[in-house]
């Protein structure tokens, strides 16, 4: 096991996650997963990237805390914000945005790669349909990577650690058939804003909607569980 190369993924307990671990496991990585409560509306995402982690062999899955809630300003950390319904806005960049959600977390993978003598980190942003995050963008996740082979020791001692995003590229159709390939079950996965209290996806965010679209372009049945007058 000293020869295989450690990666640290960022893994929510969504669909394009759980499809970016798949792939970094069929490219030989030993796999560490990082996943976040971070003051979200729900943390039952987690609940998800403990069985997906399991499931698909990852060396170790840990969980942060942190508190983005302290400073509100989406409407994944502040409740006396709405979250708009899939299709509602035609804002470039919606209130569902988190500030600096993708800085924090990479900041945390790159500084649990360090410990673990990993070069690479593996996210699953989306630059094709996505809601039009920021820092889901090539030119956040290059200038990310500049910025870290400047900030570490390995990076400063000549060892180049590389951000991986796989799904950058793909529709989400596309990542959907992706990880059937690689035999996903995406039922074990959600991408809800606001899951119900008993783990049902709200069938009317963004985040459900986009989804939703997905399985219909691809042509396969949608395995997600919607609350009554969802989808």
């Amino acid at each position: 096991m000293s020869d295989v190369k450690k990666a640290v993924i960022l893994l929510s307990g969504g669909l394009d996650s759980a499809t970016v671990l798949a792939i970094a496991r069929d490219l030989g990585y030993a796999c560490y997963c990082l996943s976040f409560v971070y003051g979200q509306r729900h943390d039952g995402e987690v609940g998800y990237a403990k069985n997906i982690a399991a499931q698909l062999g990852a060396s170790e899955h840990r969980i942060a805390t942190i508190d983005l809630a302290t400073f509100g300003g989406s409407a994944l950390t502040d409740r006396d914000i709405a979250v708009p319904a899939y299709g509602g806005s035609e804002i470039d960049i919606p209130i569902t945005y988190v500030p600096a959600r993708n800085t924090i977390f990479l900041s945390y993978a790159l500084a649990w790669a360090e410990v673990l003598g990993a070069l690479d980190v593996f996210i699953g942003v989306n630059a094709v349909d996505y809601s039009g995050y920021p820092d889901c963008r090539p030119e956040f996740v290059t200038a990310f990577e500049s910025m870290a082979n400047l900030a570490t020791r390995r990076g400063v001692e000549g060892e180049r650690l590389t951000i991986h995003t796989p799904l950058i590229h793909h529709s989400k159709a596309e990542i959907i058939r992706l990880g059937l390939d690689k035999g996903l079950d995406y039922a074990e996965t959600v991408s809800c804003y606001q899951l119900s209290a008993d783990g049902l996806a709200c069938g009317m965010c963004d985040s459900c909607g986009l989804r939703r679209a997905g399985f219909l372009e691809a042509g396969v049945d949608d395995p997600t569980q919607y609350v009554q007058g969802g989808f």
